[in-house]
């Protein structure tokens, strides 16, 4: 296969262009819109996103929550739609939860804890990260192919939507 025929085939199975539904983001502070602004950079840069029996990406990505369900609404680039996904919120909202109270307590022994506490409180967050990103994994399954790097970004931002200021 050619280079550039390679190239396509690996665009074809990805996100370009990911936003989130500004009526479903609620006031965040510097350290939530950081981890969000980043997520949505790592993910753009790589991400493995193939919604199941289609194959004609890649494709754009708007997350909103709407009557208590997470929408992942995916197109193409014309703007054409894919398909629209629904899940429910309630597998999410512990982990979500847990999440947000490590990551505080993580932000602010930054600024004062020793070396010890900080790399604790990391692991504490980055063990709920990667929890909710196989809840992710999981409640996708049956409809988009993703890998776990993905999930994890993705949970990042399903996590600024549940995000209560």
């Amino acid at each position: 296969m050619a280079e550039t025929e390679r190239d396509e085939d690996q665009k074809a199975g990805r996100l370009v262009a990911v936003t989130l539904d500004e009526s479903s983001i609620r006031r965040s502070n510097s350290d939530v819109e950081h981890e969000r602004a980043v997520a949505i950079y790592d993910l753009l840069e790589e991400n493995s996103f193939q919604p199941i029996g289609h194959d004609d990406g890649p494709y754009t990505l708007n997350l909103s929550i709407s009557d208590n369900r997470l929408v992942f609404d995916i197109r193409r680039t014309d703007g054409a739609s894919v398909i629209a996904h629904f899940l429910s919120l309630a597998p999410f909202r512990r982990i979500v939860k847990d999440y947000f109270v490590v990551c505080d307590s993580y932000y602010a022994a930054i600024r004062t804890a020793t070396p010890d506490r900080i790399e604790a409180l990391d692991m504490g967050r980055r063990a709920l990260h990667d929890e909710g990103s196989r809840i992710l994994i999981e409640r996708l399954g049956r409809k988009i192919e993703l890998d776990f790097d993905t999930a994890r970004r993705l949970f990042t931002l399903v996590a600024v939507l549940h995000w209560k200021g």
